[in-house]
């Protein structure tokens, strides 16, 4: 699919987005060509309209790292990789190539981040983006990492949620394993996607780097270069801020494996103690069991009794020790 975003000819301060239909022609009176899913055909009718060459999907996925950004014929290639399908139990990452000509920008990608959704909600408003693909482009990778921004803040928070929930002491004993287990769930869930996020935001500041060098050399406003600083400096914020959230989640792995280890320490000790305690009681049982003519206690009428009693003793005595010496 092909969706074209031409400057609003009278404000020259918003795009008018157009979705082009099957069979209709491509006009060069654009500033930003957004390929979704992309045809052959619709890749060819792009290189035949600007002269460049378009990645395909397997292009895209199966490049090289040192490949990920090349110049050719003035025109710049930057190829980031962006957070999709956050919100799913499988988040991924997915490859987005941005060439940058003179005059227009096009961008491939085979999924739809949400960031681009967001982008061009605000880019049809008055006052919503620039009037050069360079000013596009900035405005796409800030939303970009907004974008980011707002995953890693609402896996803070869900990070916050489970670190009171592990060291909360009201859990009963009974929910403690099945809580812990979904601790340990949750944690992996929250690690992939913080290690996809810190992925993605070292591939955009790759990008963002080679991108703000080359504005040194075109004719952009200062305005638009200062915008480009502040968000590399946001970017570089974000990728602490992620490596942050990694350790706390190894920190709170680290706490949920050793209270792990605690409640099968409790279960193993509990099982010792119950033996321990069975012990006497079972020797008792063995003496009086053996079938020897000269045992006088066999002839006592009082014998059953007196043994059962004496049973229970010697069973009570070990609990009363364990409990003396704080063992329980």
């Amino acid at each position: 699919m092909i969706t074209t975003h031409r400057l609003c000819p009278t404000t020259k301060d918003r795009l008018l987005p157009h979705t082009l239909q099957p069979g209709e022609p491509l006009t060069g009176d654009v500033l930003w060509i957004d390929l979704l899913n992309p045809t052959r055909e619709e890749d060819q009718q792009v290189e035949a309209l600007l002269g460049i060459s378009i990645p395909t999907h397997e292009d895209m996925d199966d490049i090289e790292p040192s490949e990920l950004i090349w110049s050719e014929n003035g025109t710049r290639y930057m190829t980031t990789r962006l957070l999709v399908n956050v919100n799913t139990s499988e988040p991924d990452i997915s490859a987005v190539t941005f060439i940058l000509t003179a005059s227009v920008l096009v961008t491939v990608r085979y999924s739809e981040p949400k960031s681009f959704t967001t982008y061009t909600g605000h880019a049809v408003k008055a006052g919503g983006c620039g009037g050069s693909p360079e000013a596009i482009m900035a405005g796409l990778i800030d939303a970009v990492i907004d974008r980011a921004a707002e995953v890693l803040q609402d896996t803070g928070e869900r990070l916050d949620a489970l670190s009171r929930g592990v060291f909360k002491e009201s859990v009963k004993q009974g929910n403690r394993n099945a809580t812990l287990q979904r601790t340990l769930q949750a944690l992996g869930r929250h690690g992939d996607l913080v290690s996809k996020s810190r992925e993605s935001l070292v591939s955009i500041e790759r990008v963002l780097l080679w991108f703000s060098a080359g504005l040194k050399a075109a004719k952009v406003p200062s305005e638009l270069r200062e915008e480009v600083k502040m968000t590399l400096r946001d970017l570089q914020s974000l990728e602490e801020h992620a490596t942050f959230q990694s350790g706390k989640i190894q920190f709170l792995l680290d706490a949920t494996l050793g209270l792990v280890n605690l409640e099968q320490n409790n279960i193993i000790k509990l099982f010792s103690v119950m033996a321990v305690i069975f012990m006497p009681p079972t020797l008792v049982a063995s003496v009086y069991g053996m079938n020897f003519e000269n045992m006088p206690e066999l002839k006592w009428a009082h014998g059953y009794p007196m043994a059962l009693i004496l049973m229970v003793v010697v069973a009570i005595a070990p609990y009363v020790l364990f409990r003396w010496k704080n063992w329980l």
